[in-house]
């Protein structure tokens, strides 16, 4: 089917507009949507989804709608962004009900903000729903509370990318190493080394209790707690599969049941590397 083959009519056969639903299907287990993500994956005509998007979570679309991946890995983007935006304003001004499904909450570091912009602009109807956020997810799927009473008194997200490659250092370090704060870097792991070493020079302690989480949520989540100090070696070390979240701060170190899942975990990916190595 291609894009715009169902377009709507009215009662004397003019055009109907569509509308466009920027969806957050959650950190990627489906069970965390929420109903109305839910609902609309079901009756959409057309769905633009992302990479972190789960199969189960596509399962949920009806078999007459169409699926349109414009993923992104770092340094290549299938779609770019301005193509996805005219595309999404194309379709709904053809009739079609769009829904623009992107992993965790469509607001956290997922452009939803630029894609509804661009299409209130182009005179698009848009609804956003929110989805649960990959630091909650993972923070959630291990037990670590984000905030504590007693312990620290904010949480801040941040993004692992830097938009400008010549300013490395375009972060508020002296905001981020107060160790009131607990820090989750989203897509750090690229530049994780950098941020520790930064958070460090400007206050945070080299023994900060540390973790980094791929996949959270599904059942090939992984990750691993070190320090900050050594906590991108930690990370390197272990070749996490996917995007990496990584939460830092003394909360983290209230969750000591990780040890054994931790155990747990590095069992299951030498297993793996033995498999894979023996065929």
């Amino acid at each position: 089917m291609s894009p715009g083959s169902r377009k709507a009519v009215g009662r004397q056969g003019e055009p109907v507009s569509g509308r466009v639903f920027l969806v957050g299907a959650g950190p990627g287990d489906p069970g965390l949507l929420t109903l109305r993500a839910k609902q609309l994956i079901e009756s959409a005509d057309l769905i633009i989804h992302d990479r972190l998007v789960s199969r189960d979570i596509l399962d949920f679309a009806p078999d007459n709608a169409e699926l349109l991946y414009v993923g992104k890995v770092p340094g290549h983007h299938c779609v770019p962004q301005p193509e996805i935006n005219q595309l999404m304003a194309r379709e709904a001004k053809a009739g079609r009900d769009v829904v623009r499904l992107k992993g965790g909450d469509p607001l956290i570091f997922g452009r939803g903000g630029e894609e509804a912009d661009f299409l209130r602009t182009h005179g698009v109807v848009v609804e956003i729903i929110p989805g649960v956020t990959a630091a909650q997810g993972a923070a959630a799927s291990l037990a670590i509370p984000l905030t504590q009473r007693g312990v620290n008194t904010s949480v801040r997200y941040i993004t692992g990318h830097l938009r400008d490659e010549a300013d490395p250092d375009c972060h508020a370090w002296d905001g981020l190493a107060d160790s009131q704060t607990t820090l989750v870097v989203y897509m750090g792991a690229a530049n994780i080394g950098h941020f520790a070493e930064q958070l460090q020079r400007h206050g945070r302690t080299a023994a900060t209790p540390a973790i980094a989480i791929a996949s959270a949520t599904s059942a090939q989540q992984s990750f691993v707690r070190a320090r900050l100090d050594e906590l991108a070696e930690a990370a390197e070390r272990v070749e996490f599969g996917g995007p990496v979240l990584f939460i830092i701060g003394e909360t983290v170190g209230l969750a000591q049941h990780l040890d054994e899942r931790e155990q747990e975990a590095h069992a299951h990916l030498s297993l793996a590397a033995d498999i894979i190595a023996a065929q």
